[in-house]
């Protein structure tokens, strides 16, 4: 049966690297105290002691497809939870109302993070200087911080060397919105211009639109109030 625009959305919210659905507490309270239907999920290989070595880029779509269901649903995708959201959407386009992207992009087909990479998993350290220095964790208190390193799990190396398989076109007219935090919507349209590979699937959505959310790239701790405005609205 095909769902009406009356139909309530279930919000499904996708964490980036490193993360689980805890990540997304202050976000999901807010919108479910608002009435909505959210689920947050932990990915496959992103739970504390897990053996990172087993899991695949498939088993995160999976994942994702299996609470989207039937749909309708609003799917939320947090930085490097991009490819597996994408093909998602790929496969289950009619079930998809709206795609949020926070501080991240539709992917390509045939894109992958780091093709080269050979460790079982890439951990948090490896880019918590980088992402400190460059301005990624941004409005986040020292309380924040601690609970990251403290939580943060290996992120499965499959996820970043697996290249996104895309066949369904209809997926570029599913209605998409970027938030955009570290970087502004400027920046992710003139970096997409000049052939950034992780936006290369910006260029072929039929229906995105863009939000500026100034912040760091973890708007889901550093602005949880509007973020959650915002996926509410979509939803």
């Amino acid at each position: 049966m095909t769902s009406t625009q009356t139909d309530q959305a279930r919000i499904v919210l996708v964490p980036g690297f490193w993360l689980g659905a805890w990540a997304w507490d202050d976000v999901a309270e807010r919108l479910r105290a608002a009435g909505h239907d959210v689920a947050a999920l932990t990915l496959p290989g992103l739970e504390p002691g897990a053996d990172v070595a087993s899991v695949t880029l498939e088993s995160h779509v999976e994942a994702i497809l299996a609470a989207i269901g039937d749909g309708p649903a609003v799917l939320v995708s947090h930085s490097g939870s991009a490819g597996a959201a994408t093909i998602a959407v790929d496969r289950a386009p009619d079930a998809v109302r709206h795609v949020v992207w926070v501080d991240t992009s539709p992917v390509a087909d045939g894109y992958a993070m780091n093709a080269d990479v050979d460790d079982p998993g890439f951990p948090l350290d490896a880019a918590w200087d980088e992402e400190l220095e460059g301005g990624s964790m941004r409005d986040l208190t020292d309380e924040q911080l601690a609970t990251f390193r403290e939580r943060a799990v290996l992120e499965p190396a499959a996820i970043l060397r697996t290249p996104a398989e895309l066949r369904d076109e209809r997926r570029l007219d599913v209605p998409q919105t970027l938030v955009a935090t570290a970087f502004s919507s400027e920046d992710y349209r003139s970096y997409a211009q000049q052939g950034a590979p992780f936006l290369g699937g910006l260029g072929e959505q039929r229906a995105l639109t863009f939000v500026d959310l100034p912040t760091g790239h973890w708007p889901m701790w550093s602005k949880p109030a509007e973020l959650a405005a915002i996926i509410a609205e979509r939803a």
